[in-house]
């Protein structure tokens, strides 16, 4: 098994085990109702699962997509295959446009 595969497994255990604590807080809480207790918090188990679920879905979720790939500035996919230098400044509409542009320039 490569260690993508590894990694894919290590996130279905976290999943697995944040579906057990989600289980296991249903049946806690449908105890306390029998019981006509009040639900204050859930047992120390259900917390502990949560952070280890919690723990295993962030180490799959950085490493299973893998690397970045190159953007393609020339591929046919690409929509926008030529942008300006300068792309801080890009304005598209506003309330200027109303106003005539002064043009003199003085130095």
């Amino acid at each position: 098994m490569g260690k993508i595969g590894a990694d894919f497994l290590i996130g279905v255990v976290g999943a697995i085990v944040l579906a057990h604590a989600a289980y296991a807080t249903i049946i806690y809480r449908s105890e306390l109702k029998i019981k006509e207790e009040e639900f204050v918090r859930p047992p120390l188990q259900v917390l502990v699962e949560v952070a280890v679920s919690l723990g295993l879905c962030f180490w799959a979720a950085l490493r299973v997509p893998g690397t970045f790939l190159p953007i393609l500035p020339d591929s046919k996919e690409n929509r926008v295959v030529m942008l300006h230098s300068n792309l801080d400044f890009m304005v598209f509409n506003h309330r200027g446009k109303l106003f005539p542009p002064a043009l003199e320039v003085k130095f």
